[in-house]
């Protein structure tokens, strides 16, 4: 079975009357792909995403490339297998159009946080063309309940791919800015109280409403500045 026929294979459902490999295995402890998918997201847990190259995963499993790229076809291949990983976790409710729009909250809410205990993880969700099962449920979850609320089709679809655009790249900022300050880049690493300051005290001439607004523009704790953005994004798709 070559490489592409492989991982088509992983992407469909188990059929209950597959017979299993008559063959003896070759290794006594052989790899496997849950557990190429646990030691990888080990490695980004301690490490970030940054780390985790073919190599790296490959060491970390105590094995050669050879044994590693029998299980996953390329770094785009591990990529999906961890969003899926990630995406598995998820809960996902019975669509109901009396509550859809906390609904979709709550599962962007989810996503958040599985991406945010893997720094930098969400890099791989960029540019994916998701075909692992779990990476389709929950788009599949969440065009139903974005149907379920009476928003349009095309709009709905539409609306899934940017609402997971921006939760991609929330996280990938806040791993980023985290990383900074870990390898000693604090001087790019500005906090609140230090950034108002700065816009406070542009040339008002030039600047008015930047400093006249300074407050506002760095204000917000926690995920406040996520919540709006959410919330602004949901409201937008309701009225259209």
């Amino acid at each position: 079975m070559n490489p592409r026929e492989r991982r088509a294979a992983r992407h469909q459902p188990p059929n209950p009357e597959a017979k299993a490999d008559p063959r003896p295995r070759r290794r006594k402890d052989p790899i496997t792909v849950e557990q190429v998918i646990d030691t990888a997201l080990g490695v980004i847990a301690s490490e970030g995403y940054e780390a985790l190259t073919m190599r790296r995963l490959a060491g970390a499993l105590d094995t050669g490339p050879a044994s590693l790229y029998a299980h996953v076809v390329n770094k785009a291949d591990l990529d999906e297998l961890l969003i899926g990983r990630l995406c598995a976790e998820l809960v996902l409710p019975e669509p109901d159009p009396a509550a859809w729009r906390e609904q979709i909250r709550r599962v962007c809410i989810q996503i958040r946080d599985q991406y945010l205990k893997f720094p930098g993880i969400s890099r791989a969700s960029l540019a994916m063309a998701p075909t692992d099962l779990e990476t389709v449920r929950v788009s599949e979850g969440m065009l139903a309940i974005l149907l379920a609320g009476g928003v349009a089709p095309q709009a709905a679809a539409w609306a899934i791919d940017a609402l997971l655009l921006y939760v991609a790249a929330y996280c990938l900022e806040i791993s980023i800015v985290n990383q900074r300050k870990v390898h000693n880049e604090a001087e790019w690493v500005v906090d609140t109280d230090e950034l108002q300051r700065r816009l406070t005290t542009l040339p008002a001439e030039t600047f008015p409403h930047t400093t006249r607004y300074a407050a506002e523009l760095t204000a917000g704790e926690g995920h406040d500045r996520f919540d709006f953005t959410l919330a602004l994004m949901i409201d937008g798709v309701a009225h259209r």
